[in-house]
């Protein structure tokens, strides 16, 4: 009987291949046909007469250039949807679905039969072969049983009776193996993909999405959604298959453009770069926090990723981050900026006129306070901008008769007076005329800077009024909820400004100083952007996702993370739920758990989470491997001779190893010596690097959200990982691993694996 089955279902994949190859064969005309109508078109520009003689002409001209770009355009359109076509068809034909489903849609209905794929295939209008996984229908393979299955369409609710579940494997055409279920995927199907190999990409695994994950896919009514999940969890690719999702679920209302992602670094963007154009959609933005802060503040040096886990590695100031870092702080700058419109605290800085000043700083503030009280920072700044061009164009007259003018108009060459002649068309009426025009065009001209000046608000003194800020701090937020004493909040303020005039600033200090700046210069926010993603949230502090919302305040958000990973802050999940909590509507706030690891073996999962305090909770998915292995080590070259063996093992079963130390200085000695010792590696210094395979060696803050076939974690002794505070560092690095790992430690293992079981893990003590 199962054999019979397989006949069948081969004959009926054998036919979609058919009809996809018979569809690829057309798509490939159409491009064909698009690109000569573009080269035709291109080459009828050419022979587009140019009658510029007469008014008349000039119009047909330019009516019949216009009508040639629109249908080259057209053609272009036409090409690329062909191609977006074929592409499409191309990954279909190796695997065209990956399940089936039975139904029928009321009593005394016809059953039913649909195949769900990457993407829709019809071979004729209105007649699916396959249909696209992110299709209303499809979300009753994930999310029911067999039996009745409610589901959402654009019309509203539906309940369809299932009747049959089937699940495929299929390689290059031919089905390798099918499972009948009840449920949404099977555990045989979850385990084949997960034995699968590392690489330097991310894939898309649209076949093994769970029910939980289905509905954080799926989500629409909430304004935050909070996906908590264990390493391994699929948060990731939850995420990035919810922006595919959506993307086609308000196609035409959204674009790519429209979502943004902040992850947490650029290594990581490039390792999920290839996941969407998978799915068949454009990447949305990508970028880091701190990206996007750096580029508003080009002449300012922010702390970069290896500084900032250093320093909080290092305790520093961490009391004063903490105030700085929290929503009542947020709140406490918004207060306080909405009274520099009366309180006449506001810093300004002369305009200069090259190095003349032009507006000095105490006329523009007597401008910017003149304004009856009820005037808001927008309406002030808005007034002051007025005046001050006002100025400007009345100083025009009058500079007009200086020396200087006269004498660049007597220096100018032919083609310079020749550009500012072709504008003004007119014949000079006598020589006095088209002297003044002379002199009001080269006074315009030099006074470009002091309009833009204007219009980009420099005439305030944001430096200095971020520093006013940080001092009079004591008087808007209590220091002593931090546990800060006026005198050490003086000494920590004169640090920041001695760094301000080095132009340097901190992680913290750049959020609260680019918020300070945006609320005085009435800044709304990228009212444009329609979903906001961000991962590792974990790393986030209350300022910095406050700020988020304040800059996307059209957005929904999607926050995912695990709070046993936070690296850089150290913020309890109750607290950061508490938080979100007042910055969005609890009726449209939705939290998720995802407790069950699918990226480890289940040896490394019931390892690492022992590593935690309050790890039970994590589920370990039961896919077997061999036991972690601790390797202690009496002094670092013995170290170095383990790690090789280590990787010697590896390298005969795995793609993708890394060693990974705590921070840079550890992963550069590690490399050096291991190439030292003929090992080839490459070191990961910088988040703008890429994966490659074989052996890289990265350090902790890098290997966020990054897994590798096999993981050996450089030197966790006791002395390294000496802190409590600790342990979701070491736990990071450990679940980056999925089919083996290895600890080395020169001397006495770190404490924190105290705790773990000793039969979870085997020891090779050679000290």
């Amino acid at each position: 009987m199962a054999e019979q089955i397989i006949e069948k279902e081969q004959a009926h994949l054998d036919h979609v291949v058919e009809e996809i190859k018979k569809a690829e064969q057309k798509a490939a005309k159409n491009i064909s046909t698009a690109k000569k109508d573009i080269n035709n078109l291109s080459k009828q520009f050419d022979t587009i007469h140019m009658n510029t003689t007469t008014y008349s002409g000039m119009m047909d001209t330019a009516m019949s250039v216009r009508a040639q770009q629109q249908m080259l355009d057209e053609r272009e359109n036409s090409w690329q949807h062909a191609a977006d076509h074929l592409s499409t068809l191309q990954r279909l034909e190796a695997k065209p679905y990956f399940a089936r489903i039975d139904f029928q849609e009321k009593e005394g209905g016809q059953p039913e039969t649909i195949y769900i794929g990457l993407a829709s295939f019809s071979d004729q209008p209105d007649h699916f072969l396959v249909y696209d996984w992110r299709a209303p229908i499809s979300s009753i393979y994930y999310d029911g049983e067999l039996g009745d299955v409610s589901y959402d369409t654009p019309d509203g609710q539906e309940t369809v009776n299932v009747q049959l579940k089937r699940q495929f494997q299929i390689e290059d055409g031919t089905i390798v193996t099918l499972y009948d279920t009840d449920e949404a995927v099977t555990d045989q199907m979850l385990l084949s993909a997960l034995s699968n190999h590392s690489s330097t990409k991310m894939k898309s695994i649209v076949s093994t999405i769970q029910k939980a994950q289905n509905a954080i896919i799926r989500n629409t009514k909430d304004d935050l959604l909070f996906v908590q999940g264990a390493a391994g969890s699929g948060k990731t690719a939850a995420v990035l298959q919810r922006v595919a999702w959506l993307l086609y679920r308000y196609r035409g209302n959204l674009s790519a453009s429209q979502v943004v992602l902040f992850s947490p670094n650029q290594l990581f963007n490039d390792y999920i770069d290839q996941v969407l154009p998978e799915l068949g959609e454009q990447n949305m933005v990508q970028l880091t926090y701190y990206q996007y802060v750096n580029r508003r503040v080009p002449r300012l040096k922010v702390a970069t990723l290896q500084e900032r886990f250093e320093q909080s590695d290092q305790d520093l100031n961490e009391r004063a981050v903490r105030l700085l870092s929290s929503l009542d702080y947020f709140h406490a700058v918004t207060n306080y900026a909405k009274r520099l419109g009366t309180d006449q605290h506001l810093r300004f800085r002369n305009l200069m006129f090259g190095k003349q000043v032009f507006v000095p700083k105490e006329k523009i503030k007597e401008i910017y306070y003149s304004f009856n009280r009820t005037y808001k920072l927008g309406n002030r700044l808005d007034g002051t901008k007025e005046e001050l061009t006002k100025y400007l164009n009345r100083r025009i007259s009058s500079e007009m008769r200086a020396k200087w003018v006269e004498e660049q108009i007597q220096s100018m060459s032919k083609e310079e007076l020749n550009v500012l002649y072709a504008q003004h068309p007119k014949a000079f009426a006598n020589d006095n005329e088209e002297y003044r025009f002379l002199s009001r065009m080269i006074v315009i001209n030099a006074f470009k800077p002091i309009k833009r000046a204007i219009d980009h608000n420099r005439w305030l003194n944001i430096n200095a009024q971020y520093v006013h800020l940080l001092r009079v701090t004591p008087k808007i937020i209590s220091l002593a909820k931090y546990g800060i004493t006026p005198d050490e909040w003086t000494r920590y303020v004169d640090q920041q400004v001695a760094a301000l005039k080095n132009r340097r600033i901190s992680a913290n200090g750049i959020s609260v100083y680019l918020y300070l700046y945006d609320l005085l210069t009435g800044k709304r926010g990228e009212r444009e952007i329609r979903y906001v993603f961000v991962d590792e949230v974990q790393d986030y502090d209350a300022f910095q996702l406050a700020y988020l919302k304040f800059c996307f305040p059209r957005a929904k958000f999607t926050l995912l993370g695990d709070l046993n990973q936070a690296i850089f802050t150290h913020e309890s999940s109750k607290t950061l739920l508490k938080e979100l909590g007042t910055m969005f509507d609890p009726e449209k706030t939705k939290v998720v758990q995802l407790t069950k690891s699918y990226r480890s073996t289940k040896q490394i999962t019931d390892f690492t989470r022992e590593i935690l305090l309050n790890g039970e909770a994590i589920e370990a998915f039961d896919r077997p491997g061999e036991l972690p292995e601790i390797v202690i080590s009496k002094d670092e070259t013995a170290a170095v001779q383990d790690v090789i063996t280590s990787l010697q093992q590896y390298q005969k079963e795995h793609d993708k190893i890394a060693v990974i130390g705590k921070t840079l200085s550890d992963s550069e000695q590690i490399a050096t010596a291991l190439k030292k010792q003929g090992i080839d590696n490459t070191m990961i210094r910088t988040e703008n690097q890429r994966l490659v395979d074989g052996i890289i060696v990265v350090p902790s803050y890098l290997a966020k959200g990054l897994e590798f076939d096999a993981v050996v974690v450089w030197n966790a002794n006791d002395h390294k990982y000496s802190s409590d505070d600790e342990r979701q560092l070491l736990y990071t690095i450990a679940s980056r691993a999925m089919h083996a790992l290895t600890i080395t430690a020169v001397h006495q293992p770190t404490h924190l694996l105290d705790r773990v079981t000793p039969s979870l893990y085997t020891i090779r003590d050679n000290s």
